[in-house]
């Protein structure tokens, strides 16, 4: 089968070519991919996979839809089966697994990530990893909801869930998991604050009507305390980490709440403890979701509650073009990979 993969460090380690097929262990599913979507953690395993435990070659990409080849008896699930990838091959036995919490399971393994991954003709999984979707779905956007849109499901509804009334802020509101969590605090009734840069970005979210700071030319904590009478945001939605930590903080409202799930540009910021316990704030790590956050996610999707935007369409062999197109300052929204 053709797929990409990852041989080396560098731009000049992903390449196009031939793979075997994968196996089908008693309980998993084989899938014929259809589509997948670029994600950041693709550029970090290229670049670097410092932590992640894995080795090379391995096949890249973390989520995805496509058909079903293969699948066990009793999974609920036949072949031709139209069904999005949930991005963790998980236990299923473990305390954490057991208590419904799937990215926390002992053994987890994520794809394109520990073990081989999406950007290929086929993927196996165990059944129980597989979500199945409405005929009439639209794959292309059912495949890019797997990571950025889960990642920000439980960021907006986990720990601190958003609901009507509430001030939500969401820092770099261009990348996927940011774009994806202000439709979900919209979708929950929250206020949305977003910051972002750029005329074509900057004009997009305020013809949304949202509010929206430019953070090259604004004081961010300012501005929010300016559209909120002062009193700041009860939910702030960071995945940026050194550059925007400080005015994330500052942001929050007294008793306030920040969810991070990355840290693009650093993770090493000043905690300003003197800050988090004057004003009471709490700091909630994320990272995806459960099996039946997914679920929900999908149920969510399905019934019309949000339509991911599609920032570009590659074929499989062009993801060195895709990953590109990830870095440049003007995109918005996912990055889709066309696969058969």
């Amino acid at each position: 089968m053709k797929a990409i993969v990852l041989t080396k460090r560098g731009v000049d380690g992903v390449v196009l070519q031939d793979m075997p097929e994968p196996a089908v262990p008693s309980g998993w599913a084989k899938v014929r991919m259809r589509a997948a979507s670029i994600n950041r953690v693709d550029l970090y395993m290229r670049d670097s996979g410092a932590g992640i435990t894995h080795e090379l070659p391995l096949i890249m990409g973390v989520d995805g839809a496509g058909e079903v080849v293969e699948v066990p008896d009793g999974s609920g699930l036949s072949p031709g089966d139209k069904v999005v990838l949930y991005p963790y091959e998980f236990c299923g036995t473990c305390r954490p697994c057991l208590a419904g919490d799937q990215p926390l399971c002992h053994s987890a393994r994520i794809l394109g990530e520990h073990r081989h991954g999406t950007f290929a003709e086929y993927v196996a999984l165990p059944a129980r990893a597989l979500v199945k979707l409405p005929d009439d779905v639209d794959m292309d956007q059912a495949a890019v909801l797997g990571v950025a849109y889960l990642t920000a499901w439980r960021m907006v509804f986990g720990k601190a869930p958003a609901g009507p009334g509430s001030v939500v802020l969401i820092q770099g509101a261009g990348g996927g998991v940011s774009y994806a969590a202000m439709q979900l605090a919209r979708m929950a009734g929250a206020r949305v604050i977003v910051t972002t840069t750029g005329e074509d970005k900057i004009t997009h979210f305020r013809d949304l009507g949202i509010a929206t700071i430019d953070y090259r030319t604004e004081d961010v904590p300012k501005a929010v305390q300016a559209l909120t009478r002062e009193e700041g945001a009860d939910l702030v939605i960071d995945n940026v980490g050194d550059r925007t930590w400080s005015s994330s903080l500052k942001s929050l409202a007294r008793g306030g709440h920040l969810v991070t799930c990355g840290a693009t540009t650093g993770g090493h910021p000043s905690a300003d403890i003197q800050r988090l316990f004057v004003r009471q704030l709490s700091v909630h790590g994320s990272t995806m979701g459960s099996m039946e956050e997914f679920r929900r996610l999908m149920l969510a999707f399905a019934s019309g509650g949000l339509a991911p935007p599609i920032d570009s369409v590659f074929p499989l062999a062009e993801v060195p073009a895709a990953f590109a197109r990830l870095e440049e300052p003007a995109r918005l929204g996912k990055i889709l990979i066309h696969i058969s």
